[in-house]
Formats: structure tokens, C-alpha cells, sequence
């Protein structure tokens, strides 16, 4: 496994990102989606255009997650952590990475600090870090799915 950052330097419309989304979807892939007044309920369906605008999102499973961030007039920044290898496509951040699986503990959907809307806990989930090698430092945090 070859741990990859990277970013989609220029800014993606929802069709593209729709698009996007499809190329890193392998089964399973959960989908969880954020707009000012809730959260998605149904991890597991994928977002359609009818979901947008929305602030936030990201798609991930064993391979990647893919994060995306409304910037202004219904473009997405896009952010890729990854440990399938490189994607041209996207800009490297920073050179050698290594990654960490750790169990995810997800809290209660009556939780009061979330939205309401949050799904039910799902059991396969699990927390990937990722390391720079040089500084041992963890940058990013992404959700995975166990094997």
C-alpha cells in the first residue's frame, strides 16, 4: 500500500465532483454529507445532485477518502487521502507518508452535539492516520472501512 495526499488544484463543479466521487467508489463505500442544519442519514447512499449545495462531504472506503469543501458558486475544493498509490490528477501535499489503521469510537446517534440525522453506528468502520515519515507527525485523519 503506497499512502497518497493530494489535492485537485482547481476547483470542481458538482457534475465533476459527481463524477469523481464515482471514480473512487468500490463496494463498500460510505457517503456522509453536511449542510448547516443537518447531517446525512443514510451512509451508505450515494449523493446525487439533488444533495447540493452542501458545505461538506466525503466518501470513503478501504482504498481512500475523498473530502470535499463548498469554496463560492457551487464549486468544491477536493482533497484525496489515499493508499491505492499517486493519481496524477491530483497535486501532491507533502512527500512520504505512512499510514495507521485504528479503531473508529463513533458516539451515540442521540449524542447532543450532532445534528440531528445522525446515522446509526456502523460496525466496520475504522480511523486511518496519516504519518509524515520525516516528522512523525499525524496531518490528516480519514475514515476507512475494515478488511
Amino acid at each position: 500500500m503506497t499512502a497518497f495526499v493530494g489535492v485537485k488544484q482547481e476547483l470542481l463543479s458538482v457534475a465533476e465532483l459527481l463524477n469523481l466521487i464515482k471514480k473512487f467508489t468500490i463496494e463498500p463505500s460510505y457517503y456522509f454529507l453536511r449542510w448547516n442544519h443537518k447531517v446525512s442519514n443514510n451512509w451508505r447512499q450515494e449523493p446525487t445532485k439533488d444533495d447540493f449545495p452542501m458545505l461538506e462531504g466525503q466518501m470513503f472506503n478501504q482504498n481512500c477518502e475523498l473530502r470535499w469543501k463548498y469554496k463560492h458558486k457551487n464549486s468544491y475544493e477536493v482533497l484525496l487521502l489515499s493508499v491505492a498509490g499517486e493519481y496524477s490528477d491530483f497535486k501532491p501535499v507533502g512527500k512520504d507518508w505512512e499510514t495507521q489503521d485504528r479503531n473508529a469510537h463513533l458516539h451515540s446517534p442521540t449524542e447532543t452535539r450532532f445534528p440531528k440525522g445522525f446515522p446509526e453506528k456502523e460496525s466496520d468502520i475504522a480511523q486511518r492516520y496519516f504519518i509524515d515519515k520525516q516528522t512523525s507527525t499525524v496531518h490528516f485523519v480519514a475514515l476507512t472501512i475494515k478488511q
